[in-house]
């Protein structure tokens, strides 16, 4: 093992701020220091070569928050359902999970027996109806006829009254058969059938598919969902709080949520919180509403959700490069510009809270006004770091 005498740390310690730049007094003192060091200083070529910037702290409004996992889901009441009433099977799909839809496109095409048997039915009751109504004037101008008799004095009133009830009768009749064929109409109107006899799903509303879940050949029983087509302009949010939470949520209260992989923050307002605890994860669910009109969100994205539950306090915030990590602890460094272009800085333990749209709330330790490292902190550090170099024996 080499033992390190007190002159030849000193010669090192002089190596590395020669190599890195900056000295501490400890340093410029010629003694290797003992412990922490509190502050150094730069000169002017030092604070440019390491970009070292300082400015005055303020104090910004800062609410107490809470911070949630969350999730973005389709907006229901902008969202279709695509399914036929009755049992069909697939012979063409023409839309894919994101494929962008227009409202009356053909997506789905179907075969089915019981379409057929509608259309069946529908034939068979406009039958009906025209030979009701082809009943219905031959017993009209059987009254007619009688009536022109009576006036002729050729006829008696007992014919009369007898083709007035045949053409009653004849009347009744249209009127059973207009309605059976409407119900038949109605019927194979909701299938969306073609004039081949195919089934039909359109898109009822303009957006973008998120689930399919039908392949050509495969079997469709009456009421599954075929596809789902919603409108991604408005997506909701959903995530979970504790009750003590929750309390303090209000529907048209603004909160802010982060998508991961880009760090976007985006806003949403508070819709309704549920008033029941979810059993699966004891929480309760909150719901709000998301603007997407640039539709760069998608649904079923997970992000972090950051909801007030206090009023905006004046507090010291300051961006996130600020604060270093020196022995374990968070510090920001205090500068003392020396009006040459140097400074001299001093080491500051603070407590801090969270970091939101770009700013670190400093919870203890700093007071407005005082004046800090903003850029090039690390540069700083490096120098506290060099001086912490153990003394020889």
């Amino acid at each position: 093992m080499i033992k390190m005498t007190r002159p030849t740390t000193i010669m090192l310690l002089a190596l590395v701020a020669g190599a890195c730049g900056g000295s501490s007094p400890a340093e410029e003192a010629g003694e290797a220091p003992e412990g922490p060091i509190t502050e150094v200083t730069m000169t002017a070529e030092q604070v440019a070569h390491g970009g070292v910037k300082w400015a005055a702290v303020s104090a910004r409004p800062v609410a107490d928050f809470i911070e949630a996992p969350g999730r973005l889901v389709p907006n229901e009441d902008r969202t279709a359902r695509l399914s036929v009433s009755v049992r069909g099977r697939v012979t063409a799909v023409r839309a894919n999970v994101g494929d962008a839809v227009s409202r009356g496109q053909v997506l789905v095409v179907l075969q089915s027996e019981d379409a057929s048997s509608r259309r069946a039915d529908l034939a068979k009751a406009n039958a009906e109806l025209a030979e009701r109504q082809s009943a219905l004037r031959y017993a009209r101008a059987a009254r007619e006829r009688a009536e022109r008799l009576l006036a002729l004095k050729s006829g008696s009133a007992q014919d009369v009254e007898r083709a007035r009830a045949d053409e009653a009768a004849a009347e009744s009749h249209v009127a059973q058969a207009q309605a059976a064929a409407d119900h038949a109409r109605t019927a194979l109107s909701v299938l969306e059938v073609d004039a081949s006899g195919q089934m039909q799903l359109t898109a009822p509303i303009s957006g973008v598919i998120v689930s399919r879940d039908v392949v050509v050949g495969s079997v469709v029983e009456a009421g599954a969902t075929a596809l789902v087509v919603t409108d991604p302009a408005s997506l909701w949010l959903e995530f979970g709080v504790a009750d003590a939470v929750a309390s303090a949520l209000k529907p048209g209260q603004r909160l802010h949520f982060v998508v991961p992989a880009s760090d976007r923050v985006v806003e949403a307002r508070v819709m309704r919180v549920s008033g029941a605890v979810d059993p699966a994860t004891r929480l309760i669910t909150v719901r709000a509403a998301v603007a997407n009109s640039d539709k760069r969100l998608r649904p079923e994205t997970f992000v972090t959700v950051r909801a007030e539950t206090a009023a905006p306090q004046p507090a010291v915030t300051v961006p996130p490069d600020a604060v270093q990590l020196l022995d374990t602890r968070p510090v920001v460094f205090l500068a003392q510009p020396d009006g040459k272009g140097g400074a001299k800085f001093i080491r500051k333990n603070v407590e801090t809270g969270s970091t939101f749209e770009s700013r670190t709330h400093i919870v203890k330790g700093l007071d407005a006004g005082q004046v800090i490292v903003t850029d090039g902190a690390f540069a700083v550090k490096s120098l506290f770091s060099r001086g912490k170099m153990p003394a020889g024996g």
